[in-house]
């Protein structure tokens, strides 16, 4: 009895707890299941209880429109009742209760309903109530000679049954269609959000490695500039013309992840004047380039860092000159090559170069620059990137 009161109760209060209700239906879309469904009810009921075979009359159009009406509203108190206690008990291991209760609240409420539409039935047909009792006696089962009939104080268990398995299987359906459902946009969303996360972090990697290579290029550009000064004035203003020339596409540069190798080289070339100001006949530049190959792409400022690193960690002399060769190879491939002739004096370096190129070649899922040293030649493989149509 204290489970038939507190469905009861639910029965009585359900109609409170609106906004709580209004969250389910949000959720889940079931008009075309009504639509189709409640039709389909009243078909079935007029075919078994034989108005098929019966002249269309009033009565039977009466009929039919009290039954459209009972099914219809029948329909919509059993969902209610599901999604009330649905959300009053949504926890997995409240789904016993969330199931006794949902069953026991439909069974008092399509009772009441049956008598309400029994009545109405007898008022239409007899012109009064006088007389009209609802139904007290519902189907039974016989075992061994004995009758067990299947009512509880007047209340239809076997239609109860009936009504929640049909029900409960059908709306537990459209729920699990509607989490599976949730659950890939969730997932789908998470996935976003993480590679959303991860272009953000190589954004600020990449960016954090630009400005490495800025303050590293004006230092270095600035230590040969001031050493002009005194030296040779001319010189030195017309170096800090092609220095400004210069650092103008090391700013652009910061605008993009990758550049076409035609642009690289002639920046390099315009970079390599500035250091040929300084060394003179002790540097030589050798640039060998497939034409092919000119709209292919690699990390701004790339060849600076490997020209720069080569000058700075080997002896340039007009007696000992560096030499220092690009070209491409198949692959396509483009390769930086010096005649290596080490400093005796230890080089300060602020730790950029080499491993910048590498750890932008890394970000950008490229195949890893390859460094070697062969035949007193250090060399630098870079995999050129196809231009994106």
């Amino acid at each position: 009895m204290v489970w038939l009161l507190h469905a009861i109760h639910g029965l009585a209060i359900f109609v409170h707890v609106g906004p709580l209700i209004h969250l389910c239906l949000k959720t889940i879309n079931d008009k075309w299941v009504r639509l189709i469904g409640i039709p389909l009810l009243v078909f079935l009921n007029f075919f078994i209880y034989g108005w098929h075979q019966k002249p269309l009359t009033k009565e039977s159009l009466t009929w039919i429109v009290i039954n459209f009406v009972y099914f219809t509203v029948t329909w919509q108190l059993i969902r209610a009742i599901i999604f009330y206690f649905r959300a009053q008990y949504s926890q997995k291991w409240q789904r016993a209760k969330r199931w006794g209760y949902t069953f026991l609240a439909g069974s008092v409420a399509t009772t009441l309903l049956s008598w309400l539409v029994g009545a109405l039935r007898h008022w239409i047909a007899q012109g009064s109530l006088l007389g009209y009792q609802p139904a007290t006696h519902t189907a039974s089962v016989t075992l061994n000679g004995m009758s067990l009939n299947l009512s509880f104080y007047g209340f239809h268990l076997l239609k109860g049954a009936v009504n929640f398995s049909v029900f409960q299987a059908l709306y537990e359906t459209l729920f699990f269609a509607r989490d599976s459902s949730l659950y890939q946009r969730q997932l789908k969303r998470v996935e976003q959000e993480k590679e959303e996360l991860r272009a953000e972090n190589l954004q600020s990697q990449l960016d954090a490695l630009k400005q490495q290579v800025n303050p590293h290029f004006l230092f270095n550009s600035l230590n040969v500039l001031d050493s002009l000064i005194e030296d040779d004035p001319p010189q030195a203003r017309k170096f800090l013309e092609e220095l400004s020339t210069v650092y103008r596409y090391l700013l652009r540069s910061n605008d993009h992840h990758l550049t076409d190798l035609d642009s690289e080289l002639d920046f390099i070339h315009s970079y390599f004047s500035l250091l040929k100001t300084r060394h003179g006949s002790g540097l030589n530049l050798s640039v060998t380039i497939n034409r092919d190959y000119q709209r292919f792409q690699l990390p701004p400022l790339t060849l600076q860092l490997l020209v720069e690193n080569a000058v700075k960690h080997n002896i340039v002399l007009p007696d000992q000159p560096l030499q220092i060769d690009i070209l491409t190879l198949d692959g396509p491939q483009l390769q930086v090559r010096n005649n290596i002739q080490r400093k005796t004096v230890r080089v300060l370096s602020n730790g950029v170069g080499l491993d910048n190129i590498l750890r932008k070649y890394e970000m950008l899922k490229q195949p890893a620059p390859t460094i070697q040293e062969e035949h007193g030649q250090f060399v630098v493989t870079l995999s050129l990137i196809a231009t994106l149509a």
